[in-house]
């Protein structure tokens, strides 16, 4: 038997994931609408055997009360699925995942679009499952606010199921049974036949209870943010634990917690990386950022330098807000210095050092059973891919944690998971 290997995917995010990526000098500025600069990053990323790539989306501008320039730099990109379609003819094996709201598409619609985008690829396309937690996006969907969150993940609930029964065949209301539910009613089977891989690789990143609910029963992969060790397990063993409640095994999900790795030859070079783009987070963008990820309009109205204040139950991203909110706790930290270390990977988990100590920290926490691979967020394009797949790759292939080729064609084959019947 071969020994368990990390799974790895590239989060392509425009100029970068860090909030000042846009004005490193390095940094591609206009990355978000340069088609170039995305078939350069899929394949750099599958040369170095990633298992995906993964872009995210939001149906609107980003952060509204973020200055003008980092807002356009975060904000102007191609709409998700088109770009992977595109990215399917410059790439051979490397899987394709996007975001794709339940809270503003239609079942019927979003499954054939994804199945599309898996067979135009091989077998290669992954949805990422959101419920939407922007009132920005709300408000460009003619919706009167944001639906409570129980609401948002009953919705979620019923998509999925509808979703999964297109994408297996067992939907069709002309010979079979259709759907009529609360929120959906569908009749016709897809127009197109079964995905090469069986279906869509099925992704969510709900850390609540009832996201990790619904992860225990859909989901093939997770993305989650944690900072520390103790709270990554955590969250790997109790969404473990929930698979045999819904016939399931623990292998039958893969837990890929968000990493942003810093990484140069010597440990100073890159400590003296991290702190170049750190010192390019104006105080206001930083805040202004940590405010929409809260739910709160008026932070600026409390002292940069004292501690978060007590901040009342919101209808945004719970789990990201108890995890900013722990961390400020936790560690002690102002608001200026939680902004400062929140805008550098949106409360994901930071890695600065040689390519042998930030394979130390990923080793440490796959084989601690805490994750099965990382979702790698470099912090500006295309620098830290570059460094990532360069130095990084070849020290976890060496120690064998890490695949040398792919074993197979379909984003399936490389994560390891059950053909669905």
């Amino acid at each position: 038997m071969t020994a368990r290997q990390m799974k790895l995917g590239a989060f392509l995010w425009a100029t970068g994931h860090h909030i000042a990526a846009w004005r490193h000098p390095k940094a591609h500025v206009t990355a978000g609408v340069d088609i170039e600069h995305y078939i350069r990053l899929a394949r750099t990323a599958e040369a170095a055997k990633f298992d995906m790539i993964f872009c995210e989306d939001a149906a609107g501008v980003r952060e509204a009360n973020v200055n003008i320039a980092s807002q356009t730099s975060r904000s102007i990109g191609f709409e998700p699925i088109s770009l992977l379609a595109a990215l399917s003819v410059q790439t051979s094996h490397i899987g394709l995942v996007s975001t794709a709201s339940t809270s503003y598409n239609e079942p019927y619609g979003l499954a054939r679009t994804f199945l599309s985008l898996d067979h135009l690829s091989g077998g290669r396309a992954g949805w990422n499952l959101v419920t939407s937690a922007s009132h920005i996006e709300a408000a460009n969907f003619g919706a009167t606010g944001l639906r409570p969150h129980a609401d948002r993940y009953e919705r979620a609930s019923e998509f999925a199921a509808v979703v999964t029964a297109l994408w297996q065949g067992k939907l069709d209301g002309v010979s079979g049974p259709g759907h009529d539910g609360q929120s959906f009613s569908v009749r016709d089977p897809l127009d197109l036949p079964r995905s090469p891989q069986g279906a869509p690789v099925m992704v969510q990143a709900g850390a609540s209870d009832v996201g990790r609910d619904l992860a225990a029963r859909t989901a093939d992969v997770v993305f989650t943010a944690a900072q520390t060790f103790e709270e990554a397990k955590a969250f790997y063993t109790d969404l473990k634990g929930r698979l045999a409640t819904y016939g399931r095994e623990p292998d039958d999900i893969k837990i890929m917690p968000g990493v942003a790795p810093i990484v140069a030859a010597t440990e100073a070079e890159a400590r003296a990386k991290h702190e170049e783009l750190q010192e390019l987070i104006p105080d206001d963008v930083g805040v202004a950022l940590l405010s929409s990820y809260l739910s709160i309009s008026d932070l600026w109205r409390y002292p940069l330098d004292g501690p978060l204040p007590e901040l009342p139950a919101s209808e945004g991203m719970q789990s990201r807000q108890a995890l900013i909110i722990e961390q400020s706790r936790r560690d002690k930290l102002s608001i200026r210095q939680l902004a400062r270390h929140f805008a550098g990977a949106r409360g994901h988990w930071r890695v600065v050092g040689t390519p042998a100590q930030v394979a130390d920290e990923l080793e440490a926490r796959f084989a601690g059973g805490a994750a099965d691979g990382f979702n790698v967020m470099p912090s500006y394009f295309p620098g830290e891919l570059d460094a990532f797949a360069a130095l990084v790759v070849p020290e976890l292939q060496r120690r064998g944690l890490f695949r040398k080729d792919y074993e197979g064609t379909t984003l399936r084959d490389h994560l390891g998971l059950k053909r669905p019947m």
